[in-house]
């Protein structure tokens, strides 16, 4: 994908364009629901849960009654927010397809600003995230503390988890090792795991048993591999990794719910290479880091921008190495970032 930046005539002229195609998707969900309705064979009101979104369709998960952990196809009512995988609805069952009248309030949900700045949530109603990383694609803390800004922003529990460990052991991947060294200091749970060995696996399934959870990262850190070992029968397709740009290729292509044999529910979400954090306002995104946390409001300024003031608390945390050097670069990179938009 291209890195170039959009002006705003052509981010306006995209927009028009996908507000012209809801406006028709809409047009045609109206009159599919207006067909739903003079269905006969429509069944009393049921709870459910969003296994995924394609569009105007979504999979249903039955929750109750005769359709319990069905998997069911169903169309959504068109004055209904967009779905996602997680969401926890009201949906009614009809042949060859059912229904979803409703959604239920969610209790969490991961949100990010697509490329034209667009609120979009990922997932709902989970409470654990698995930021997944490994030696290849070259991991970058920049990102890894993005996903963790914006787990601690929703109160979601992050873990980290270091895939592909067996090649730590065929090559020497220093700077691998000293982010995992760094995000355990902060008080951060690193798992090293290994797809290809299976190495760290049942630790795994250990932390995510009994929650709800989502893999999230770049694509080729191998997230898909991951769940094709907690759950075999997903089979899951897996991509190499481009020998070109040693960049992942993207095998998933929409968010999916499992329910692992060993306990716990994992949504397995598409990679992406940027995390963007515009909707967060700055004092969410500095106390979005943890080990900034004993610091903040300690500054001789009320007003510390925590870059060359005088008496900045932080900077004097950094100095005493209390603070990470990379992690005070990473807020700083976010900030700017927030500034360009």
């Amino acid at each position: 994908m291209s890195n170039r930046r959009l002006s705003k005539r052509q981010k306006d002229r995209i927009q028009a364009i996908q507000e012209r195609r809801r406006e028709r998707a809409n047009l045609k969900q109206s009159i599919r629901d207006e067909e739903l309705q003079n269905l006969a064979q429509l069944s009393p009101e049921m709870l459910g849960t969003v296994i995924t979104n394609y569009g105007s369709q979504v999979d249903i998960e039955g929750s109750e009654g005769p359709y319990h952990r069905q998997i069911l196809r169903c169309h959504k009512r068109a004055n209904l927010d967009t779905l996602v995988t997680g969401d926890r609805v009201i949906w009614r069952h009809a042949e060859p397809h059912g229904v979803v009248v409703a959604l239920e309030p969610r209790e969490s949900q991961l949100i990010r600003p697509d490329i034209y700045g667009k609120l979009r949530t990922v997932a709902a109603n989970i409470d654990r995230i698995a930021v997944v990383f490994a030696a290849k694609p070259t991991p970058h803390s920049n990102l890894l503390d993005r996903y963790l800004v914006a787990a601690e922003a929703q109160h979601i529990t992050p873990l980290l988890v270091l895939n592909k460990v067996d090649m730590l052991d065929q090559q020497d991947h220093p700077e691998v090792e000293q982010l995992v060294k760094d995000y355990r200091s902060i008080g951060y749970d690193v798992i090293a795991v290994s797809a290809k060995t299976g190495q760290g696996i049942d630790q795994l399934q250990g932390y995510l048993a009994e929650h709800t959870s989502i893999f999230v990262g770049q694509s080729g850190v191998g997230k898909s591999s991951l769940l094709n070992h907690l759950l075999p029968e997903a089979n899951l397709q897996v991509g190499p990794l481009s020998e070109i740009k040693q960049e992942g290729t993207h095998t998933t292509t929409s968010s999916r719910l499992f329910h692992l044999n060993g306990g716990g529910v994992l949504i397995d979400s598409p990679g992406i290479r940027e995390f963007a954090l515009s909707h967060l306002s700055q004092d969410k995104i500095i106390n979005g880091f943890i080990d900034f946390r004993p610091y903040l409001g300690n500054c001789k300024f009320r007003d510390c921008q925590h870059n060359k003031e005088l008496g900045c608390a932080l900077l004097q945390a950094v100095a005493d190495k209390k603070v990470l050097p990379t992690r005070m670069s990473n807020y700083r990179q976010i900030i700017l970032s927030q500034q360009d938009r």
